[in-house]
């Protein structure tokens, strides 16, 4: 039986699932990303992983999910911003020969919305505009149901967008992208504490938790705001591993978009946390191959 293998590519871990055709996990892992994380280092790691997920060949193609926009076949990774050596890096290439599968490559976000669309909360939906909050701000936008990626691959980039051009500088050129105000270390910013432990204290009701998450939650509406405007989706979802503590951030990103966004641009928009949390990525990574690679 032909089967799936779908690869997420982090900062700090690579997640790895093995997938029937119709989209039920069959096997996972999840390994350390190299640091630094540098191309080589990472295509012998995914290689080794593959191999241990899939010891006895059953998937036929991979697909790679990867921090960054690819080029418009999906082969080479134009840019990855907070991966150090990664710029137009021939993935699909170095990766096939070793691993003897076909191998497609797409921005993380886009596997996400893709993962969500195809098994998790943006089933049904056919506008849809997905933040992952991580070590970066990434996402991905469904448009009539179809994957957005813009005339050369490189869209959609969400979390680059400026929201104070005073801001802090950005690995991408930028600054004060939405990115500054809503990853792990922007967050470090508004406390010392670790979003985990952020966490916990808001749970039990500390007052200067609540209000660290209240800021961040303000700061990521500011930035939904502006993406509403431009494509009226008809449903936000918030990922990636900040999205943990989504009930603690999301009322107050919710309320700064009812403030600053016209009705007419918002109407019968839903805002929620993805079903599918940081198993989102693998899963949209092994549909984009299902449909490059096997035509399905």
């Amino acid at each position: 039986m032909t089967q799936l293998i779908g690869v997420d590519l982090g900062g700090t871990a690579i997640k790895l699932g093995r997938f029937s055709l119709d989209g039920a996990l069959l096997a996972e892992l999840e390994v350390p990303t190299p640091q630094p994380p540098m191309p080589g280092a990472v295509v012998i790691t995914i290689v080794e992983a593959v191999q241990q997920l899939d010891p006895e060949g059953q998937a036929s193609c991979v697909g790679v999910g990867l921090p960054g926009p690819m080029d418009a076949s999906g082969r080479v990774a134009r840019v990855c911003i907070n991966l150090p050596g990664w710029e137009q890096i021939p993935l699909a290439d170095w990766l096939e020969p070793q691993l003897n599968r076909r191998v497609t490559l797409a921005n993380d976000g886009n596997c996400a919305v893709v993962g969500e669309a195809w098994q998790g909360a943006a089933r049904g939906f056919s506008d849809v505009l997905l933040l992952t909050l991580g070590t970066g701000v990434g996402g991905g936008v469904l448009l009539g149901g179809a994957l957005f990626t813009g005339h050369g691959g490189a869209a959609a980039e969400p979390g680059l967008i400026c929201v104070d051009p005073e801001g802090p500088p950005c690995n991408s050129g930028n600054r004060g992208s939405l990115e500054q105000f809503c990853s792990i270390a922007a967050l470090g910013r508004l406390s010392p504490l670790s979003p985990q432990q952020l966490c916990a204290l808001a749970e039990a009701g500390d007052r200067d938790a609540l209000e660290v998450w209240q800021r961040y939650g303000r700061r990521l509406g500011v930035g939904l705001s502006s993406l509403i405007y431009v494509l009226t989706p008809e449903l936000v979802l918030i990922g990636g591993g900040l999205s943990a503590a989504s009930e603690h951030f999301l009322p107050a990103a919710s309320a700064e978009v009812e403030q600053r966004v016209q009705r007419e641009s918002r109407q019968g928009l839903q805002i929620r946390r993805c079903a599918l949390g940081n198993g989102a990525g693998r899963l949209g990574a092994a549909r984009l191959a299902l449909e490059r690679l096997l035509n399905v």
